[in-house]
């Protein structure tokens, strides 16, 4: 039985190597001035920095996975937030995937958080820090009901839509994805400051963290943006048509094959197998 197991544990181990992009085999951060290259389901990243992981204001989660880095911008967009975030007493912001040292393709998980602009943020705010075990082996909070129409009630809390609102309202940040059911609720609580609405896009699943993707920076000029949302707070039919049943006979998309990399980050994998 232990031989099985080890043969079968080894067999797991093979099959995430192989499974691993090119990009995961990069450790360290691509020396030079920083750089996003690329859209954010297609690029990579010069110079990007880690997350510091010891702070007061926030936790970083998997650690051991090592998706904390990302461009100076992101950096200073998360301890914004996270110093914003404590000095109004809304609790521990909890940090999530960002990007790998060079950016790139994930083998899962995600099909963007290649250009170092993309950080994921868990919409839980505990009022006391979690332990080591608790940040290798967080526990997700599913906030949208089982029907995915709604979010559930006991576990929505104001400091939430708080979280959201400043992530929004930052001058760097062109977008927050999160489930329909939670962007339904922010329109019903948002009163008459509707603004930052806009920015704050229904995506699938999405159902326990937000999704906060930044506009390229200055300097980055092989970085590309993607078109403003549409004008408005997004509450109308817009959101609605998310709720509507399937229409009969429809299939999914099929996945594509990944398009053929920037020049400039094919270069910088072609230079690190060197």
């Amino acid at each position: 039985m232990r031989r099985a197991l080890l043969t079968f544990a080894a067999l797991l181990g093979s099959a995430a190597a192989v499974a691993a992009t090119p990009w995961q085999q990069i450790q360290h951060p691509v020396s030079g001035a920083p750089q996003s290259i690329g859209g954010f389901a297609n690029g990579c990243i010069i110079g990007a920095q880690a997350l510091p992981l010891d702070a007061p204001a926030y936790q970083v989660m998997r650690q051991d996975q090592r998706r904390y880095y990302g461009h100076p911008d992101l950096i200073a967009f998360i301890e914004r937030l996270s110093t914003r975030t404590r000095q109004l007493h809304l609790g521990q912001v909890l940090i999530g995937d960002m990007g790998m040292a060079a950016g790139g393709r994930f083998s899962s998980g995600h099909a963007s958080h290649q250009t170092g602009l993309d950080v994921d943020i868990w919409l839980q705010l505990p009022k006391t820090r979690w332990s080591a075990q608790q940040l290798l082996k967080p526990q997700p909070l599913d906030l949208v009901a089982p029907d995915d129409k709604q979010v559930i009630a006991r576990h929505w809390q104001p400091q939430i839509d708080s979280l959201i609102k400043l992530a929004a309202k930052d001058s760097d940040v062109t977008r927050i994805f999160v489930n329909p059911a939670i962007k339904k609720q922010l329109c019903a609580d948002a009163g008459s400051d509707r603004e930052w609405l806009h920015k704050v896009r229904p995506w699938f699943a999405h159902r326990a963290h937000m999704h906060v993707r930044l506009r390229c920076p200055a300097g980055s000029l092989e970085c590309e943006d993607q078109a403003p949302p549409p004008p408005g707070d997004g509450c109308g039919a817009e959101l609605e048509s998310w709720f509507l049943p399937k229409k009969p006979g429809s299939t999914p998309p099929v996945k594509k094959a990944p398009p053929p990399l920037p020049p400039s980050c094919q270069a910088l994998l072609d230079n690190h197998r060197l």
